[in-house]
């Protein structure tokens, strides 16, 4: 059983709840060089399908990757001190099935046997009883971690 899809209100926004957009966050500028941004976006495009958009892209400087839908991103900009913080610091994506979760497991699994600095926390589950929270972490190279949810609704 799913919950309804179906466009939610509120007062303040009639049209629909607001989205989550992109997340940003501040790199040391070696970081956005050609070799570690090949090392970025090569990652986050086998394991997650997510792509840079190149015309937003200066070398040292700033990195954008769409996450599958244009108004979706992850920001990443160079700043002198950069961001810092605990591994479980991190942000948040969901997907429409188990079988796309265990994608992400797989190829992260993939891409770790030829670059272990990608970190992976596995499939997992939170069994809330009306709904069980599937969910996986990835960290690859920038400071907050990934994490992938599968909400199951149980009848």
């Amino acid at each position: 059983m799913t919950p309804s899809l179906g466009p939610q209100s509120h007062r303040f926004y009639p049209t629909g709840p607001p989205r989550f957009n992109h997340v940003a966050m501040s790199l040391p500028a070696d970081l956005l060089g050609q070799e570690s941004r090949t090392e970025l976006c090569h990652f986050f495009d086998q394991v997650l399908g997510f792509t840079e958009m190149p015309t937003m892209t200066e070398d040292r400087r700033r990195l954008i990757l769409g996450c599958v839908h244009w108004d979706q991103f992850i920001f990443l900009i160079a700043e002198n001190e950069p961001m810092q913080c605990p591994r479980m610091d991190h942000y948040g994506f969901s997907v429409g099935s188990l079988d796309e979760l265990r994608g992400i497991q797989e190829r992260a699994e993939a891409f770790r046997k030829e670059d272990d600095r990608l970190e992976l926390i596995d499939l997992h589950v939170d069994d809330q009883g009306m709904v069980k929270i599937h969910s996986l972490y990835v960290h690859y190279l920038l400071p907050l971690t990934c994490e992938f949810q599968y909400w199951e609704f149980v009848a």
